[in-house]
């Protein structure tokens, strides 16, 4: 007799096969329709760092440089609230450095000091894109390949399936609200394919264990025992994770937040596709016990048959 509580998760797989399909359809509207607002490490631009001797006043900092001109301005603390990074949307010029300077020590009593003025191409913005974009795809490849060789072809599916129904929600989100997509967006978003896969796996390898010790049960059984069984692991590494990413969103700072918001965003929508997606996908394939049986049982069960 078990000593856990079996959920019924899916019983409402049919609910969450169409949250899925919405959520889907949403986010790909918001990237045809909004697209990424890609950061200058994609798009191409120039990048200024600021230090002062007290905090800095971000809201009065993006007023002065509107004042000048500067209305593309991205204005984010770098490490410390003295220490400030500006982006700028402009073509190179070797003394725009100074000229941001002059418009901020206007008026200020502190000194201020010119600590970096760096100009990024398009041409490398692009080149990062489009090697971000096979990255991401290439991660996806192997990770096909690796659940297939770990378990089975079906499972394989399930998981990928479940990774890219994560990575476009993800950035869905980002073009929804049009939020700033760079680098370390992306780096999140790899970060949210390893989580994600990570519970999937899990999941995963309690379902073939299952399949392989429970004889008489039903596949549907079997689901709903399997993730019942991981249901503990899961929420309790879900909300560790969140804990941390909550504080690094609130405190963290500006240069970090992208990151920490996407990895919130990933960690939600990761857990629930490791108890919905994958499960409903193995279910749509039909995994049954002779998917997952060693091959030396299956040739014993050919044996033993009249």
């Amino acid at each position: 007799m078990s000593t856990y509580k079996i959920y019924n998760f899916m019983g409402l797989r049919k609910v969450a096969v169409l949250f899925s399909i919405i959520m889907l359809v949403v986010s790909i509207g918001a990237l045809a329709v909004n697209g990424l607002k890609f950061g200058l490490d994609f798009t191409g631009g120039s990048l200024v760092e600021i230090g002062y001797e007290q905090s800095a006043d971000l809201n009065k900092i993006r007023d002065q440089l509107k004042v000048v001109g500067y209305n593309d301005a991205v204005v984010q603390t770098f490490g410390s609230p003295t220490d400030i990074l500006i982006r700028l949307g402009q073509d190179h010029d070797p003394k725009l450095g100074d000229k941001v300077l002059a418009a901020l020590q206007d008026g200020e009593t502190q000194t201020l000091t010119l600590r970096r003025n760096e100009f990024v191409g398009a041409q490398v913005g692009e080149e990062l894109r489009e090697q971000g974009g096979l990255g991401m795809l290439l991660a996806l490849f192997m990770i096909m390949l690796y659940v297939a060789f770990r378990f089975q072809l079906k499972f394989s599916i399930g998981a990928v399936a479940a990774l890219a129904h994560d990575v476009l929600i993800v950035l869905g989100f980002f073009a929804l609200f049009k939020l700033d997509f760079d680098l370390t967006v992306l780096a999140a978003i790899l970060a949210v394919i390893g989580y994600s896969l990570n519970d999937t796996i899990v999941v995963s390898d309690r379902i073939r264990e299952n399949f392989r010790k429970m004889r008489k049960e039903s596949a549907i059984e079997i689901m709903n025992a399997s993730l019942s069984q991981t249901l503990g692991r899961t929420v309790v590494t879900s909300l560790t994770t969140l804990l941390v990413l909550v504080a690094l969103a609130v405190f963290g700072g500006e240069m970090i937040h992208g990151f920490a918001v996407a990895l919130i965003v990933g960690v939600f929508v990761g857990t629930y596709s490791s108890i919905y997606v994958a499960a409903n996908v193995l279910m749509a394939m039909n995994v049954c016990r002779e998917d997952l049986m060693p091959p030396e049982e299956k040739e014993q069960e050919i044996d033993d048959r009249p």
